[in-house]
């Protein structure tokens, strides 16, 4: 059953109009060439379950990573510059995984004492992790993952919904592109909503789909910013931090709300 899930999740994320896939059964093996120069790579399906013991996501995160990279440099499209538009930077709780599970150090970086920063490989369907071992075998440098990683960010579209309750204003960011939450590192687009914002400005991550930007103008608003920031963390897919933050002057405070009262700084 887990070569089979492994089997559609690779023909999902790894089709295109210039190449083919084949799929041996009985060898539980998968065939990715590129249809002009017919050059390709074969994998053996149940060798990389093994090797992930059993974990389906992380060994097709994985093999899709590798195939890309080989077809992509039999097609001469495996510039270093293509590469670098598919690096991103990836919010996730501070207690996230510091490390793969093969035991790998993830790189990453330090953001507030609820977040921490880490850094994928956009794959299209799916994306890896940036860890020490990609880093070498690409010859990145922590520097030139940051500087692009960010410059990437901005370049993602900010297409927010509003709306108003009890005379406070919500604004919400959910484009399910995988880096909603992380458009919370674009310090531009907070600066702009700074200057929109007329009562207290917060930031919500409660997962990694969803960023809520709040005009708290009444004690209300609290109340209804704790209950719904903990209504979508605990409904997210990939949780976050069901706490807020008070955004001024360009940092990034977390917050304790108090029923019936004003947040409390942590």
């Amino acid at each position: 059953m887990s070569t089979l899930k492994l089997k559609r999740a690779l023909e999902e994320a790894l089709k295109k109009e210039n190449r083919t896939i084949a799929f041996d059964r009985e060898k539980e093996e998968m065939r990715f060439e590129n249809t002009n120069t017919k050059k390709g790579v074969t994998v053996s399906l149940g060798g990389i379950l093994a090797k992930f013991e059993g974990n389906v996501e992380k060994a097709a995160e994985e093999t899709i990573y590798y195939v890309n990279e080989a077809l992509n440099a039999f097609d001469g499209s495996s510039k270093k510059e293509e590469k670098e538009k598919r690096i991103f930077p990836v919010i996730r709780a501070a207690s996230f995984p510091k490390e793969a599970e093969e035991g790998v150090p993830l790189f990453y970086d330090e953001h507030t004492a609820e977040t921490r920063i880490y850094y994928a490989v956009d794959l299209g369907s799916t994306y890896r992790l940036i860890d020490e071992k990609l880093m070498k075998k690409e010859n990145w440098t922590p520097e030139q993952i940051r500087e692009v990683a960010r410059f990437n960010l901005r370049s993602l579209p900010l297409n927010m919904k509003e709306d108003t309750v009890a005379g406070n204003v919500f604004y919400f960011l959910n484009s399910n592109d995988g880096y909603d939450a992380t458009r919370i590192l674009n310090d531009r687009f907070l600066k702009e909503m700074s200057e929109k914002v007329k009562g207290d400005m917060t930031v919500s991550v409660p997962h990694g789909d969803v960023l809520i930007i709040g005009d708290i103008r009444n004690h209300t608003g609290y109340d209804i910013l704790a209950q719904m920031a903990m209504s979508f963390f605990a409904a997210g897919r990939v949780p976050i931090t069901a706490l807020s933050f008070v955004y001024e002057e360009g940092k990034l405070e977390p917050i304790f709300i108090m029923a019936k009262n004003r947040p409390q700084k942590k």
